[in-house]
């Protein structure tokens, strides 16, 4: 009688992929992250209802008493509503994030012979076309309720991709915090704790010249000033350039230091 040997199968790894199979299936990713919508149409309707929702609360209940009429808030203000969404946004991103690697999503796409790092490279694209949806719905319920763009097509896309540009570098944040968190309840809790201060802190939704003295010192910091600055200015009018420099030089200063924390971190973790 001969004994039979077996040996114990050995776990696939990610293989090394070139540039264009890296981006196959980074898109191919993102596309399953998109396609999900289709499965749970409720994401497409919260991604839609919170924009509309702050849009109509502080337009119809803060406006007056800010600006003196609805009209004229709506048209300083639906400009800091986008980078207010925007940036809410990133959230989302940790949150799926999070999701994806506590139910082992990661774990099966990691057996797999694929990049290791085509699955968050494409949930961030995928979250990325979700902002361009998100703008131009807030953008387009806004001009139905009354905001006119007085610049141009050209200043409109270039907010579109300003705003893009910025809210990808900033979830670098988000996406550390939903890698490090150990489920997605503490992700929402750390990340709205982070962003919630800085958005109402700056000019997005009110005259920073209307703060305390301290505030208002902190306020012409905030990032989020500088963009709500430069994309009311791409929309409406006014002065562009420096806070345009600066919101991309914050970008670059948010990636610069969160991404290689965070892909550290995705590379420890999955």
């Amino acid at each position: 009688m001969t004994a039979v040997t077996t040996t114990a199968p050995t776990a696939v790894t990610a293989r090394h992929a070139g540039p264009l199979a890296t981006l196959q299936q980074t898109m191919t990713l993102a596309w399953r992250s998109l396609v999900q919508i289709k499965h749970n149409p409720w994401e497409l309707l919260d991604l839609s209802i919170q924009p509309i929702m702050f849009l109509l609360l502080f337009t119809y209940v803060f406006g007056g008493a800010i600006s003196g009429s609805t009209g004229d808030y709506l048209q300083f203000a639906l400009p800091g509503l986008l980078v207010q969404n925007a940036l809410f946004y990133t959230l989302s991103t940790a949150i799926g994030l999070n999701t994806d690697i506590t139910k082992g999503v990661f774990d099966r796409l990691r057996s797999l012979p694929i990049a290791r790092t085509a699955p968050l490279s494409g949930r961030i694209i995928a979250d990325t076309a979700k902002q361009v949806w998100a703008f131009a719905l807030l953008v387009g319920f806004g001009m139905v309720l009354g905001f006119r763009v007085e610049t141009s097509l050209t200043g409109l896309l270039g907010a579109l991709a300003l705003l893009v540009v910025v809210a990808l570098a900033m979830s670098w944040m988000s996406v550390l915090i939903g890698l490090k968190a150990s489920n997605p309840e503490k992700v929402q809790m750390v990340a709205f704790s982070l962003m919630m201060p800085l958005t109402f802190t700056s000019s997005a939704l009110v005259p920073s010249q209307t703060f305390p003295g301290w505030l208002e010192t902190w306020s012409d910091i905030n990032p989020v000033t500088h963009l709500a600055d430069a994309i009311r200015g791409l929309l409406i009018g006014g002065e562009v350039a420096q806070p345009t420099m600066i919101s991309l030089l914050w970008a670059a200063g948010f990636a610069a230091v969160f991404a290689p924390l965070a892909i550290r971190a995705f590379r420890s973790r999955v």
